[in-house]
């Protein structure tokens, strides 16, 4: 790669180092992360769902080197062997800690304990101990990144729901609602034991967890959806996502389509929203096939408007992300 200073970059591209890990429970790991260059980190508002990236070592156990790294750093890290360029996966920023040289990122990151569901990114927090190196991008004071999907507006309702690959997301914007807004949150998780109690909803918000057992992934979480909504008659129709229906770059947020449609030509410009749920504001993160079907049932079976929603595939069984 070129060599130039670091503040080429707007963001934070470095290494981290691993402080501490902790096993919340059986499918989460929690990992706090520390390193000098985060103490340019910075969000400017708000953290809620911010996304950011680890980059994981590769087969060979070396981690990709981004010093000096400019503008075209992607396709750089591209070019290198895969087997040295390393994995990287994207993840929520649970919490911030400290300040200064001092600050740490804590990441929970989810085993995915099924059969064929773990990636690079769960085998290593699997093993994951103080003093391993990661390669972090995140957010540098002062300057854009993104990865914040939360924007309800002036919605009056929330409805946010989730596997166990958005706990995080939906635990950092519960954590920071306004006061006043009602609404109802549902998480469903692998297991009872997955129920974390650090994940608090404020007064008017509902919290609610799904134990999946031995359950289809989201068959339980959709029928809960649908009650809550006043509509469980409709939920055997609209549950499962047949493949081909399924977009693997599953991203819709009330300003952006991964299918590169404008949303003005989605929802209708101009037109007003469809009631009885025109105060909602739909927040919805996973997997793909489950988010892909109740895209569905809001969208086409409950006629919501594309303008109050927000859905994201996170992740997609079988396949592996590519970051």
């Amino acid at each position: 790669m070129t060599v130039t200073s670091p503040q080429a970059l707007p963001l934070i591209l470095d290494v981290v180092e691993v402080v501490d890990v902790h096993r919340l429970s059986p499918s989460f790991v929690r990992v706090e992360l520390g390193g000098a260059c985060l103490a340019e980190f910075g969000t400017g508002g708000p953290l809620c769902d911010q996304r950011f990236k680890l980059v994981f070592p590769g087969d060979s156990g070396e981690l990709p080197d981004f010093s000096g790294a400019t503008q075209s750093w992607f396709a750089s890290w591209l070019d290198i062997p895969a087997e040295k360029r390393g994995h990287m996966r994207t993840y929520t920023v649970r919490e911030v800690r400290g300040s200064g040289p001092e600050t740490r990122i804590v990441v929970d990151i989810v085993l995915h304990l099924g059969a064929g569901e773990h990636g690079p990114g769960a085998d290593w927090a699997a093993r994951a101990k103080p003093g391993d190196r990661l390669v972090t991008l995140a957010p540098r004071a002062g300057q854009a990144f993104g990865g914040v999907e939360f924007v309800p507006g002036e919605a009056t309702e929330l409805l946010l729901v989730g596997d166990e690959t958005a706990v995080p997301a939906i635990a950092g914007i519960l954590r920071d609602l306004p006061a006043g807004i009602r609404g109802a949150a549902f998480l469903e998780v692998p297991v009872a034991a997955d129920f974390l109690e650090d994940v608090i909803a404020p007064s008017g918000i509902e919290l609610v967890w799904i134990a999946r057992d031995q359950a289809p992934h989201g068959e339980q979480l959709h029928a809960a959806v649908l009650a809550h909504l006043g509509t469980e008659g409709q939920s055997a129709a609209f549950l499962a996502a047949e493949p081909d229906e399924i977009d693997p770059d599953l991203w819709e947020t009330p300003t952006y389509s991964s299918s590169g449609e404008a949303i003005e030509e989605i929802a209708g410009a101009g037109e007003a929203p469809v009631l009885p749920h025109a105060g909602l504001y739909a927040w919805i993160a996973g997997e793909s096939g489950m988010v892909t079907g109740l895209r569905r049932a809001l969208v086409r079976g409950l006629e919501i408007d594309r303008r109050q929603v927000a859905f994201m595939g996170y992740w997609r069984r079988g396949v592996s992300m590519r970051s």
